[in-house]
């Protein structure tokens, strides 16, 4: 395979290989994933690859915490906007499943993350120096701001929980219509579980 030339070529290359260690990762997994079928399909070649990672182990990890600090850009601009309290919460779900949809294998490399049965990948500490914190800021704003229109119920944090882990799921599957119907329901969802009727 020739290298591009520079003028086709608009994307950095090491955005080049996060995106297609995305990829990968998440159509094999950390273990199987080869850095030689990363830098294929990123356009280099392995030591190219490694010249900006310097291990799959660094790569992993900078896979995941780019996911990761985009989708807390965008839950924190949704807190963060003009609005009631409802419409913010709302559109939260709605960015966290617009997250999602637009990036289906984030969900599967959590997926793997969190059911890898020969044990947590190096991604694990990643997810929970990445994940945890969002769910906090999320449980954070709700608590602090949603006091008069929060039902009682479960835990607000279960109830984030049960709202993350179905759009995660449902982002994941190749049968995501089949199963949960052609949209994600993430306003629905939130207004069911978190707010008065």
């Amino acid at each position: 395979m020739g290298r591009p030339r520079a003028e086709d070529v608009k994307v950095s290359t090491p955005q080049r290989v996060l995106e297609a260690a995305e990829l990968v990762f998440a159509e094999q997994g950390y273990g199987p994933a080869k850095l030689a079928d990363i830098a294929a399909r990123a356009g280099i070649r392995r030591p190219s690859l490694l010249y900006h990672f310097k291990s799959k182990e660094e790569l992993y990890q900078a896979t995941v915490q780019r996911a990761f600090s985009n989708l807390g850009e965008a839950l924190r601009a949704a807190m963060l906007s003009e609005g009631s309290f409802q419409e913010r919460l709302l559109e939260t779900a709605e960015r966290y499943a617009a997250f999602l949809a637009e990036n289906q294998q984030v969900a599967r490399i959590v997926l793997r993350e969190l059911l890898d049965s020969k044990g947590p990948g190096p991604g694990t500490d990643i997810l929970m120096n990445q994940v945890s914190p969002l769910v906090d800021a999320v449980e954070a704003f709700i608590a602090t701001q949603g006091d008069d229109v929060i039902a009682d119920g479960a835990p607000v944090r279960a109830r984030i929980m049960c709202i993350a882990s179905t759009l995660i799921m449902r982002a994941a599957a190749q049968v995501r219509d089949a199963l949960w119907g052609p949209q994600p329901h993430a306003r629905a969802l939130s207004k069911a579980l978190f707010l008065r009727t």
